[in-house]
C-alpha cells in the first residue's frame, strides 16, 4: 500500500504533516484520531514509515462475487483487521480484542474514537469502550491525531476527488499508565477517552458537539425524512387545489 497507493496520495494531494517526531520508531502506541472521510485510514498511513494497524467491519472481508473478493483483498493489503459486529456485545469487544493483540505485537493500532465518519465536519464525543480499554490493558502511549480538510476532498455524492492538501497534525504522546488496571471503572473510561478528545479538538480546531455521532446522524436522517414528508405533503395539497380549481372552471 505505502508504494503503490500510498505514493500515488503523497504525489497527486501532497499532504502537510506536523508531530511527525511524535510516532515512535518502534514499540506500541494507540494513534487515535478524529474521522471525517474515508480516505483518513489511507493518508495517515501514507505519510508514516511505520504499518497502521485499523479495524474494518467484517463485511468488508466476507462479500461473495468477484467486487466482494476484490474489496477483502484490499483491505488485507493495507493491513485492516476484520472485527465481527454480531453477538451481545457487537463490535466493540471485537475491537478491544483485536486492538490488544496489535499492541501486544508491538505495532501501530489506529483508532476512531468517535466510533464513525463525522456527518458535518464537527467533532464528537468519543466513546468511551475501545480507546480506553486498550490503552489501560497495554499501558500503550496515546497519540492523538488530527485529519485536516479530508472531508473536502470527496463529499458524499461525489465520483470524482477534488485535488487539494488534506493536512495531519501528529500530537505528544499522552501517557495514561497512572490508571493501569482500572479499566473496569466507566467513570475512569470517560476521564481517558475525554482527555484525548480534547487533545483532538484542541490540534484539530474542529467544533465540539457533546453527542455522540450516530446520534447526530439519526437526528440529521430523522430531519430530511421530515422535510422529505412536509414537501410531499405540500406537494399534494397543492395537487388538490389544482385539480379542485379545474373541476370549478
Amino acid at each position: 500500500m505505502k508504494f503503490s497507493i500510498g505514493g500515488s496520495l503523497k504525489l497527486a494531494f501532497r499532504p502537510w504533516v506536523e508531530g511527525l517526531e511524535n510516532i515512535p520508531a518502534e514499540g506500541p502506541a494507540i494513534l487515535a484520531s478524529n474521522h471525517l472521510s474515508f480516505s483518513d485510514s489511507f493518508f495517515l498511513p501514507a505519510v508514516l514509515d511505520r504499518k497502521v494497524t485499523f479495524i474494518a467491519k467484517a463485511e468488508y472481508f466476507t462479500s461473495p462475487g468477484v467486487k466482494g473478493k476484490l474489496t477483502a483483498a484490499f483491505f488485507k493489503g493495507v493491513g485492516q483487521l476484520p472485527v465481527d459486529r454480531s453477538g451481545a456485545r457487537g463490535a466493540g469487544e471485537a475491537a478491544i480484542q483485536s486492538g490488544i493483540k496489535v499492541i501486544e505485537a508491538g505495532e501501530l493500532f489506529g483508532i476512531y474514537p468517535e466510533g464513525t465518519r463525522s456527518p458535518d465536519g464537527r467533532l464528537y464525543r468519543g466513546k468511551p469502550g475501545g480507546l480506553a480499554r486498550v490503552a489501560l490493558a497495554t499501558g500503550a502511549p496515546v497519540i492523538p491525531v488530527a485529519m485536516i480538510d479530508t472531508e473536502k476532498i470527496q463529499p458524499p455524492g461525489k465520483v470524482v476527488p477534488k485535488l487539494m492538501r488534506p493536512g495531519i497534525r501528529i500530537g505528544k504522546p499522552l501517557d495514561f499508565s497512572r490508571y493501569h488496571g482500572m479499566d473496569s471503572d466507566r467513570f475512569i473510561l470517560r476521564s481517558v477517552t475525554d482527555e484525548v478528545m480534547y487533545e483532538i479538538m484542541k490540534l484539530s480546531g474542529q467544533e465540539y458537539v457533546d453527542i455522540y455521532a450516530t446520534a447526530a446522524k439519526r437526528q440529521i436522517a430523522d430531519a430530511e425524512k421530515a422535510e422529505k414528508a412536509e414537501k410531499a405533503e405540500k406537494a399534494a395539497r397543492t395537487d388538490k387545489a389544482d385539480k379542485a380549481d379545474g373541476a370549478s372552471q
